[in-house]
């Protein structure tokens, strides 16, 4: 899997781009973990990346997404951007293409803004990302309330990342999360059943005692 992200990655540097593994493959490698899947960020446009990946699958052009199909699995490239306003809650309503510190600026938490370059091995690290992944906290990036507010699921994934990783909510971030907790209705009950299944994978008593103790439960599950 790495060898296929890799070969993308030198495909791209050889046409002039920058290309830097992202995402959670550098997080699990932190972690001393294996990653499920490769994504790549890039200084290629959409159109750059399919010119040089004939076979590449515009699943998400809008916002600067190719995914290529590899024996291994597929590669999500993305370039560097931006994000306009949130309209929706959910996604930008327009995108500007930048570079990688700017890029790392509108990921959700630390430990999901970090890069690697694929041929050193070296943390590329704009957000403190490394730092708080040694203190084993989930801490959004700059302003918490800001960074919910823009895509409200992010709420509930911040529980759900504490317990994938077996690491705390930093104290802001979680205050946020409390603060926020009724914004999350706003969002369709399809992406909040994926991330409930995903919470109670990873800790079912743990789990909702998490959503209890931040305010989250009467909003997702009322039920309970």
């Amino acid at each position: 899997m790495r060898a296929d992200a890799l070969e993308i990655a030198r495909t791209l540097r050889a046409a002039g781009h920058q290309a830097l593994f992202c995402g959670g493959a550098v997080r699990a490698r932190l972690l001393g973990r294996s990653p499920k899947d490769y994504d790549l960020a890039t200084s290629a446009t959409p159109e750059e990346g399919a010119a040089l990946f004939p076979e590449a699958v515009l699943v998400g052009a809008q916002f600067g997404v190719l995914v290529l199909p590899r024996p291994s699995g597929d590669v999500e490239v993305a370039s560097f951007r931006a994000d306009g306003l949130y309209v929706d809650g959910r996604r930008p309503e327009t995108i500007v293409y930048s570079d990688p510190p700017t890029d790392a600026q509108r990921r959700d938490f630390t430990i999901n803004g970090l890069f690697e370059d694929p041929e050193t091995g070296e943390i590329v690290d704009y957000v403190d990302g490394r730092r708080d992944m040694g203190r084993r906290l989930v801490r959004a990036i700059g302003d918490a309330r800001a960074r919910f507010r823009e895509d409200k699921l992010r709420i509930l994934r911040a529980v759900r990342f504490a317990l994938q990783l077996d690491f705390a909510i930093d104290p802001d971030t979680r205050d946020a999360v409390q603060e926020l907790a009724p914004l999350i209705r706003e969002v369709s009950a399809e992406r909040i059943r994926d991330e409930l299944l995903l919470i109670l994978k990873y800790g079912r008593g743990r789990g909702l005692r998490l959503l209890r103790d931040t305010g989250l439960l009467p909003h997702v599950l009322p039920e309970v």
